[in-house]
């Protein structure tokens, strides 16, 4: 049985306090500029217990909520992005261990142990030109004599690239034609991977997502969690998965769209016109423009809470938990960016130079439309629950 947190008395302080925050929020635009990754935050964070937020108290973490999760990445967010982001996919897995483990599976309890003792999990599923994202490979699984993969193939923003020790990922088993599975498993670092220095990108910089590409990568038999057939699955896995990524990157972009809310607000209470002598903030047009950003941002945590309160509750919304999944991230980044633009109107044209922060965060934002669900894929699904597939 799932345990709920009460989030009504969690105060988020207590595991990302008011200071780490700012020294975080200090580094990142030399993270940024410099193009790397953010090694300091990464070590503060893991002595923080920050990556085993979501393993739970018998396993040597802090057994907070999807929830709590939530809505520390988006605090997480408005101090660095980046961060935030690349931080995301470790949680990612500790996320699903837990959706597994609230459901009596337990086959990723190394992935709990290992972030109690600081191991940092990545997230190796994204190919490129491959649209079925989670639903097919084209990285070869070839199964070993003992039970173990081999994995062969190459994977694409591959995010904390410097730093993970353990690689989730998945590839496509062949070896019988009539039964393809598709694998997940774990490797870790070794001379079969290689990871290139190839993250030179207009933001999110400090995620330093690279490619990672596996040379015959070997998955021991008991990092194997599971196999199952190439599309859209009912698996427990992919359902954790899909859940927990989107609404934890749902957060991250939410986090910005509550950074550049802010900033919006305190640059419009400084500037001042020329024409009326009155702060910005006194001018109808900027009220009208910043209550409009506000509008839209207070949308967006209470529906990432609900939509993971009801993950952590083990709510069955059937077949139309992948509208609703990607639905949430899809508006958050769609949101963020247009709250982002608004601040940058708000704000005036200091706000295009590089060294500010909303010029930092405009950057950042534009990354939010190339995570899966893409917006073409959440509005497929949407059209898919409401008016049924596509006729042949």
């Amino acid at each position: 049985m799932a345990a709920s947190g009460d989030v009504t008395s969690f105060d988020p302080a207590d595991h990302l306090p008011d200071a780490l925050l700012e020294r975080i929020r200090g580094r990142a635009a030399g993270v940024d500029a410099d193009n790397v990754f953010p090694d300091e935050d990464l070590s503060e964070l893991r002595e923080a217990g920050y990556l085993s937020i979501l393993v739970p108290a018998d396993r040597g973490g802090a057994g907070l909520t999807l929830e709590q999760a939530a809505i520390l990445q988006q605090r997480l967010a408005t101090a660095a992005p980046a961060t935030a982001l690349a931080v995301n996919m470790h949680l990612v897995w500790t996320g699903v261990a837990k959706v597994l483990r609230d459901r009596g599976i337990d086959d990723l309890a190394f992935v709990q142990s290992g972030a109690a003792a600081g191991e940092v999990f990545a997230f190796g599923i994204s190919e490129a030109g491959n649209d079925l994202v989670l639903f097919g490979s084209d990285t070869v699984a070839e199964p070993r004599p003992d039970g173990g993969y081999t994995f062969t193939g190459t994977k694409i923003f591959t995010s904390l690239a410097p730093v993970w020790t353990q690689l989730g990922l998945h590839g496509l088993d062949a070896s019988d034609p009539d039964a393809p599975q598709l694998v997940f498993a774990f490797v870790p670092r070794s001379e079969a991977v290689v990871t290139r220095d190839d993250w030179d990108t207009l933001g999110m910089r400090g995620t330093q997502s690279r490619t990672t590409e596996l040379h015959g990568a070997t998955a021991p038999a008991e990092r194997v969690v599971r196999l199952v057939p190439p599309g859209p699955s009912p698996d427990p896995l992919v359902f954790g998965i899909f859940a927990v990524f989107e609404l934890l990157l749902a957060s991250v972009y939410t986090g910005i769209a509550r950074r550049a809310l802010d900033l919006a607000a305190e640059t419009a209470g400084k500037r001042r016109s020329k024409r009326t002598g009155r702060p910005h903030a006194q001018d109808p047009d900027i009220r009208w423009r910043v209550a409009d950003m506000g509008l839209a941002y207070d949308a967006l945590p209470p529906q990432i809470a609900a939509l993971a309160r009801d993950v952590d509750e083990l709510a069955d919304h059937g077949a139309r938990w992948f509208t609703l999944l990607s639905g949430v991230k899809h508006r958050a980044t769609a949101t963020a960016k247009r709250i982002v633009d608004d601040a940058m109107l708000v704000a005036g044209g200091s706000s295009y130079f590089a060294s500010n922060e909303l010029s930092r965060l405009y950057r950042d934002v534009l990354a939010g439309a190339f995570h899966p669900s893409d917006p073409e894929s959440a509005h497929a699904t949407a059209a898919t629950y409401w008016l049924g597939p596509l006729e042949a």
